[in-house]
């Protein structure tokens, strides 16, 4: 069972509401400065130049703003843009139909770029380098390649597994945005601004406790809000720290911003495996999660936290984690740690 507070799957309504919290200028974009700054030279020789903008990559864990950077870059040239998913290009036929359809200088987002499938990405690299794809006519002895042109456009791909992508298709962007964790602070600047867009009115004591809880991701900042502004509405709470810890106390989101399946995965590898190695798919048996979901989402903040690490022969606690996990639950084998 996936966690709403973390599962990378938003349901519609999540959807329209970070969609209504997105900043649509590289001005109002908190966070990430030097990807700013890079943005912002890219998009500028482009109009100076009256050319589309070259490919750009975004990688980066789930949550950082991949998507908003992308819809960002289609306002700042002042074309459409076009989404679509790695999963949903499994065939060169799909791509070729996406392509074919791009008017001069549209930006085409393609999210979970590593998840296409391999046809798909040979087409891909043609076009993203001449503008053109190559259409298999017949079949057999009689088949033929028919070249077909196609407008310029600027394709922006986001990944959270950059190591994923064949080379060929890395080495034809133009720029690879790495976007980075977030730092308290900025995380506290995104939710004063997501405050004052649902007019919800917190201390910045309050900010700054619900900043520090939120993985040092925006999405998370902003759908913890979310449930503190519930909390607060049928609570008739107070919007200042006490009350935010009363929320997040209810959402099991702790002190050290860890939630449910971090725990668990935490205690598992503590108590049930004595510190571990243990390997991925025994763990995920272990708590009833996806080993995709641990991998992805919950793992690269147990590790950057020190809290978890990774080996050889499978993820272990670390001295800081047994130590967290001890608090969590104490178990007298721990007691040597």
């Amino acid at each position: 069972m996936n966690d709403p507070l973390i599962d990378p799957a938003s349901t519609p309504e999540e959807l329209a509401f970070e969609g209504a919290l997105r900043p649509t200028t590289l001005t109002d974009f908190v966070g990430q400065p030097k990807v700013r700054g890079q943005l912002e030279v890219l998009l500028q020789a482009a109009r100076m130049q009256e050319r589309a903008p070259d490919h750009i990559l975004l990688a980066g864990p789930p949550g950082l703003g991949k998507t908003t950077l992308a819809m960002i870059i289609g306002h700042e040239t002042g074309r459409p843009i076009r989404f679509s998913s790695g999963p949903a290009i499994q065939h060169a036929g799909d791509l070729a139909a996406v392509l074919s359809a791009l008017v001069p200088g549209e930006v085409l987002f393609v999210d979970e770029i590593h998840r296409m499938a391999r046809s798909a990405e040979e087409m891909l690299y043609l076009a993203m380098e001449d503008f053109r794809i190559d259409i298999m006519v017949g079949k057999g002895a009689g088949a033929a390649s028919i070249p077909l042109e196609l407008a310029p456009f600027t394709l922006v791909g986001a990944t959270t597994r950059s190591g994923m992508l064949p080379a060929p298709l890395r080495d034809r962007f133009g720029f690879t945005a790495h976007l980075e964790f977030y730092e308290t602070a900025d995380l506290e600047r995104v939710l004063a601004r997501s405050s004052r867009l649902m007019d919800l009115d917190l201390e910045a004591a309050a900010l700054a406790e619900l900043a520090s809880r939120s993985r040092g991701t925006p999405r998370i900042a902003n759908r913890l809000l979310r449930r503190v502004r519930d909390w607060l509405l049928v609570h008739a709470g107070s919007s200042d720290i006490d009350g935010v810890r009363a929320a997040l106390e209810l959402y099991d989101v702790d002190e050290a911003g860890l939630d449910r399946i971090d725990r668990a995965v935490l205690h598992a590898i503590a108590h049930r495996f004595g510190g571990g190695p243990v390997g991925l798919s025994t763990l995920a048996a272990a708590v009833g999660e996806e080993a995709d979901t641990i991998e992805s989402v919950v793992e690269p903040f147990l590790v950057r936290e020190g809290l978890i690490g990774r080996t050889p022969r499978g993820r272990i606690a670390t001295a800081s984690g047994m130590r967290h996990a001890r608090a969590l639950a104490p178990d007298d084998t721990l007691d040597g740690v």
